[in-house]
């Protein structure tokens, strides 16, 4: 197993919280186990567009998932950086950063999904938009989740991988994006964020997908 860690990955903003998994033996694809395709650079994300998280972690603040311990999934609506950075504070949510969740708190992904992933579907496809990287506690009421955004690094995972390419396909949203028109009431204030979990380890061994 070799682990590549982002060179410009920084623990104390949770910037470029990625990383690649080369595994040490090939998978063997099934009816039940498929690669996923990840977001290309040219993807766009509006606000409210339906995402899915997976995962075996926490069902909530300190609650561990119960047995059998089945894999979890829950659906959520991307949140705009803009209505992110003023829910987290001013500068906190990067480029490198997509959010979702419920402005009203109830869904979102919790400790131990690290590393999971959220994905939306497009024309068919399901494609991967982000990563599971820190949060406000578990579900709160106007602290979405933050992923890290798979579509800015199309160029960096490319470049360590030199056979069996991953498949990168363009994500593109409809109608208009309501973050446009979203100003912060007290933009020069702002909660920092908390990381809820130690975070950066990225999913994906050197697979690839036909987009």
């Amino acid at each position: 197993l070799t682990i590549i860690i982002h060179p410009n990955y920084n623990s104390d903003t949770n910037d470029n919280d990625i990383c690649l998994l080369q595994l040490s033996s090939p998978v063997a694809f099934t009816n039940y186990i498929s690669p996923v395709c990840l977001a290309a650079s040219s993807s766009i994300f509006y606000s409210s567009v339906n995402s899915w998280v997976t995962g075996w972690a926490d069902i909530g603040s300190g609650v561990s998932l119960p047995s059998p311990q089945n894999l979890m999934e829950v659906e959520v609506p991307v949140v705009g950086n803009r209505q992110c950075n003023c829910d987290y504070g001013v500068g906190n949510i990067t480029d490198n950063m997509i959010c979702a969740g419920l402005r009203t708190g109830g869904k979102d992904s919790c400790q131990g999904d690290s590393g999971g992933p959220t994905v939306s579907k497009h024309n068919g496809r399901w494609i991967q938009a982000g990563i599971v990287s820190f949060g406000e506690g578990c579900a709160e009421p106007n602290f979405p989740g933050v992923y890290t955004r798979v579509s800015q690094y199309q160029t960096w995972i490319n470049s360590r991988i030199s056979s069996n390419q991953l498949g990168f396909m363009t994500f593109t949203s409809t109608g208009t994006n309501s973050d446009l028109n979203v100003t912060c009431p007290n933009s020069s204030e702002g909660r920092p964020a908390h990381s809820f979990i130690f975070v950066f380890f990225h999913l994906l061994s050197f697979a690839f997908c036909l987009c």
